[in-house]
């Protein structure tokens, strides 16, 4: 896969960037103001872009070509961080301004993220998915356990302007691999969806997907707990341990050792535990580590406390990514990544500014202690809200859906459409069929059936009619072609319960409104029997 491992290589240069970035905008805020909201609101100016345009991002993702994305999504990260580092170099920055830029790098993040994610699955096969997913994470990682301490080390040798210049150059190579990625082009037979009928699409898969749903409410507590210990960490450096930017820097490059950690141990814990008690213990871990961050007042102790955060970090929200990934079939897996991305860096964005109100009203010990409590409460929820195991379901498209002939000339934008389908149910067999509409329903609704209702003949009580609404032919069609392999299943079942004569009966539909013909001056006709 020479794709991949040029891409992946670029992606570490670019990460090592971003991180000396983060060094450079966090000790630069410390020096420009003494709020601790406005040095914790650092963290949230790059996470509340992700949460704001995630879904946004991810419809394009599912929606345009993605590699384009991608390139467009550096080409905005790149001008935005040369605009910042001259902004730097002039002096001219104030609190707001850095707060500023830092939001519109991480609104080119918000763009690549979705896009990137839902790219492994067209570059690696689907059994090496979690494998790419933890290298993702091992990449970030391993340009974390050094990015801040060579950015700590640049900020104190040549100041922040130095850090946003090594930034902006990072995002060279990672543009020169995308431009080699010959990525096979798509050929799509029906229209593209409009991008609000797209995001419609992605939530209503969201919302009939109980497992998804888990994962994402899961997420969004984790990100608003765990923040706290990077969102704090310039202000721990500096009260604390009385330290510089290299001191800060060299505490971010512990947490990032300890994600590496947390990435080699990935596999063998998931080979023994199932992935709620992987996701507890990362819970607990980060709590460990914010317990210890908060007590220690030595270099060494509060790098230690950082490592075990950091291995906490990576378990939790790599294991959050394949879930999601490995639940969620090609056609909306950017729109599912977007929703997961948005609860996560959401709650890490309402979590960034909430600790810097909590430690500049109680204390910053205070605040690091009450989100540990809260990451343990996480860890404990899993008992109602647990993360499901890894889908072993075969998502791929079902492909058994031919085109009708049809003796009206339509076109893609023709409807809206009715769908019936008429079902001949024994007596003795109704609990079951019942049971089976109930999921027939869900993956209706998920794949954009509207008006979903079940009937049954009055005069013929073992005839049942399924119907439906979609808004367009073309919208009928794309509906059927997201029918996955793991459909098959309530598909059979069905069939197994119809008695025929032959397969169920389906009516295709257009709607049509009539207009009475009268003058509606003149007189009116009677009113028609109601019987």
């Amino acid at each position: 896969m020479p794709d991949y491992r040029r891409l992946w290589f670029a992606s570490q240069v670019s990460n090592l960037g971003t991180l000396i970035q983060a060094v450079g905008a966090g000790w630069l805020m410390t020096s420009l103001t003494t709020s601790e909201t406005m040095v914790a609101l650092v963290q949230a100016s790059n996470s509340l872009p992700i949460m704001v345009l995630s879904l946004v991002a991810g419809a394009l993702a599912d929606s345009f070509d993605r590699r384009r994305i991608l390139i467009a999504a550096q080409m905005l990260m790149l001008a935005m961080s040369v605009a910042l580092a001259v902004a730097a170099m002039l002096g001219v920055l104030t609190p707001w301004a850095l707060l500023t830029f830092t939001f519109l790098i991480g609104s080119g993040t918000a763009l690549y993220n979705p896009a990137w994610q839902a790219s492994l699955g067209d570059i690696v096969p689907r059994e090496s998915l979690p494998s790419a997913v933890s290298l993702n994470s091992m990449s970030f990682n391993l340009a974390r356990s050094v990015g801040p301490a060579i950015g700590g080390f640049l900020v104190a040798l040549a100041g922040p302007p130095a850090a946003f210049a090594v930034n902006a150059t990072s995002y060279l190579p990672n543009l020169w691999a995308l431009f080699r990625w010959q990525r096979p082009p798509s050929r799509a037979r029906l229209p593209r969806e409009p991008l609000g009928q797209a995001l419609g699409a992605g939530a209503r898969y969201m919302a009939m997907s109980p497992n998804l749903v888990r994962v994402m409410l899961r997420a969004a507590l984790f990100g608003f707990s765990a923040i706290a210990a990077l969102a704090l960490l310039p202000l721990v450096a500096r009260e604390f341990l009385q330290g510089t930017a290299m001191t800060y820097g060299l505490l971010l490059g512990f947490f990032g050792i300890g994600a590496i950690c947390g990435v080699a141990a990935n596999a063998r814990l998931r080979a023994r535990l199932v992935n709620e008690h992987v996701v507890a213990l990362a819970f607990a871990a980060l709590a460990v580590g914010l317990i210890g961050l908060g007590l220690s007042r030595h270099v060494l102790t509060s790098g230690l406390a950082l490592m075990v955060g950091g291995a906490g970090w990576v378990l939790a929200l790599s294991l959050f990514n394949v879930s999601v990934q490995l639940s969620t079939p090609r056609w909306v897996v950017g729109r599912a990544l977007s929703f997961y991305q948005m609860a996560a860096f959401g709650g890490m964005s309402l979590g960034s500014w909430c600790w810097g109100w909590v430690a500049e009203a109680a204390g910053l010990q205070q605040a690091l202690v009450i989100a540990a409590g809260l990451l343990l409460a996480g860890a404990l929820l899993g008992r109602w809200l647990p993360v499901p195991e890894f889908s072993s379901l075969d998502l791929a498209p079902l492909g058994m859906f031919n085109e009708p002939e049809l003796r009206l000339d339509l076109r893609g934008r023709s409807g809206p459409i009715m769908i019936l389908i008429d079902y001949r149910i024994a007596p003795e067999d109704t609990d079951n069929f019942l049971a089976v509409m109930q999921v027939r329903r869900r993956i209706r609704i998920r794949d954009g059936a509207r008006q979903w209702t079940l009937l049954r003949d009055l005069e013929q009580p073992d005839i049942w009619t399924e119907t439906y609404h979609v808004p367009t032919w073309a919208d009928y069609i794309r509906h059927n072609e997201r029918r996955t392999k793991a459909d098959l299943e309530v598909y059979e079942a069905l069939m197994a319960l119809h008695r025929g004569p032959g397969r169920p009966r389906v009516h295709r539909m257009i709607e049509r409104q009539t207009v009475p013909l009268h003058d509606d001056l003149g007189p009116k006709p009677p009113p028609a029997d109601l019987h």
